[in-house]
Order: structure tokens, then sequence, then C-alpha cells
């Protein structure tokens, strides 16, 4: 074998290994960035499925009403699981009775981020009587902490026209 053909064969090794660590190195780059698409997508799809979850309604909620007639009152709700909750009147004259008492209320979380619940309530009439029936709220979360909306009370007792108007729930601190 001559020089020339030894040089040749060296030349024809030397570029045959060169081409294939070129492929290799190739490979490992389009794998690398293969695998750092895909970790950027699942991450954009788990933010996109965090943020289109709707916000949660339990926990301690105050709530603000105002009627028609601008006649304001103030309750408590506290929601809890399976769509079981509370309302506890909380207007500074219904003390005079004593401690509020809770009772037994319900909710439904319905799509678009609304909201529903509902329950009895006992409001004050001056001094000396009380205003029973029902209250239904149906709201849309504004932010996670703050839904607003309309609600409807239905008295129990007499022929008396319902009344409506509108309220504001803000997350209790804590709640």
């Amino acid at each position: 074998m001559t020089n020339d053909q030894m040089t040749e064969e060296h030349d024809l090794a030397s570029s045959s290994f060169g081409f294939r660590a070129s492929l290799v190195i190739r490979h490992s780059c389009i794998v690398i960035f293969s695998s750092l698409i895909l970790t950027l997508i699942a991450q954009l799809c788990s933010i996109a499925m965090a943020q289109t979850q709707s916000p949660s309604l339990l926990g301690r909620w105050n709530v603000e009403i105002t009627f028609a007639n601008e006649e304001h009152r103030s309750l408590r709700f506290d929601a809890q699981g399976d769509g079981k909750a509370t309302l506890t009147v909380t207007d500074p004259q219904s003390k005079v009775w004593g401690p509020a008492k809770p009772s037994e209320a319900k909710w439904t979380a319905e799509s678009g981020n609304s909201v529903t619940f509902s329950g009895a309530v006992e409001f004050m009439i001056g001094n000396v009587g009380r205003d029973a029936g029902t209250l239904v709220f149906k709201g849309k979360f504004e932010t996670p902490d703050l839904i607003t909306g309309e609600v409807e009370f239905s008295p129990l007792v007499g022929d008396r026209p319902s009344k409506s108007g509108t309220f504001k729930a803000i997350r209790a601190a804590g709640g």
C-alpha cells in the first residue's frame, strides 16, 4: 500500500467519523429541542386548565343586600361541601333578640362562574316583629373573592309580594 492510498483511507475514515459525529450532534440537538418544546406545551396546558376552573364558593362570605326600596341587609354565608351551607343574619338590629342563629341553606355552582344559593332567614321589623322568608341569590364571580348578582326575598307569612334587589358577597378573611 502506498502512502497516497493510506492517506486516502485515513481521510475517508476521518470524514466518515466526522459525518457520524455530526449526525449524533444533530440528533441530540433535535431531541433536546423537542423535549423543551413538549415541556413548554405541557406547562402552558396546565396553566390554561387552572385558569378555566371555576372559583370555589367554599368558605365564609360577608353578604350585603340592597333591596329596590333601598333597604339594606347584612348576612354571613358559610358554604360547605356537597352544596350545603348556612345563612346568618348579621344586621345590628337583629342582636336585640339575642345572638343570631344560622339557618340551613344550599348552593350550586353553574357554568360561566355563575352560582345560586338560597336559604330561610328572619329579618327584624322594628323592635317587635320578624319578617320570615326565603332568600334566593343568583350571582356570578367577578373575582375569586367577589360575587355580585340579584337577590329575591319571598315572605313565608301573608300575601305580601316578594322583594328583589342586588347583592355583593365578599370572601371573609381566612374564609
